[in-house]
């Protein structure tokens, strides 16, 4: 399987086969083709299980190895569904706001990580962005929690508390004139 492979599609395939088989070949067939699923998937995640050890074993290629994995977008996908994933939560959603933001340019808010509270939902507090970027605000907010659920798919969701930011008023500074001009005002 090649490191392109979308793991998306191959789910949603997966899924379609299991329908297919529940409509035509009745209940007791499907039952049995998700327990042979569960069980490959079960046995593939100890796999992986074994491979993530071993690689944490070896302190000098170890971090190296487990960069390189974590890199390739099917294998990260992987470790994810296995609960295997090196990085935690937090690091893996503050890359993602620093992938994400880039492309709102200078306009691009401030995106603080809050947390993840008990129900699996990420807290997110964004101040500022959007004018004069092209993109409304929710449109980069959007994006934010796009690019948060891809580095953190297995949260229950991502929450975004917007801070309004009061525009400053511009500074007005009296002083007096420079005698070279004209003396006091």
């Amino acid at each position: 399987m090649a490191s392109g492979h979308d793991a998306q599609s191959a789910g949603e395939r997966i899924e379609s086969l299991l329908a297919e088989l529940r409509s035509h070949a009745g209940p007791q067939v499907a039952e049995t083709a998700e327990e042979l699923v569960s069980c490959l998937v079960e046995l593939y995640g100890a796999g992986l299980a074994e491979i993530v050890t071993i690689i944490g074993k070896d302190v000098e290629a170890g971090p190296r190895l487990m960069d390189s994995l974590v890199a390739d977008p099917l294998v990260e996908s992987l470790l994810l569904l296995h609960d295997l994933h090196p990085t935690d939560i937090g690091s893996r959603t503050q890359r993602a706001i620093d992938e994400v933001l880039p492309q709102f340019g200078s306009h691009a808010p401030e995106v603080e990580y809050l947390g993840v509270d008990d129900e699996g939902v990420i807290h997110l507090r964004v101040k500022g962005g959007g004018s004069g970027c092209g993109a409304s605000p929710e449109t980069i907010y959007a994006a934010v929690e796009e690019s948060v659920i891809a580095a953190a798919p297995e949260v229950a969701g991502v929450h975004i508390e917007v801070v309004e930011v009061t525009p400053e008023l511009p500074l007005l500074q009296i002083s007096r004139r420079p005698a070279a001009f004209g003396g006091a005002l």
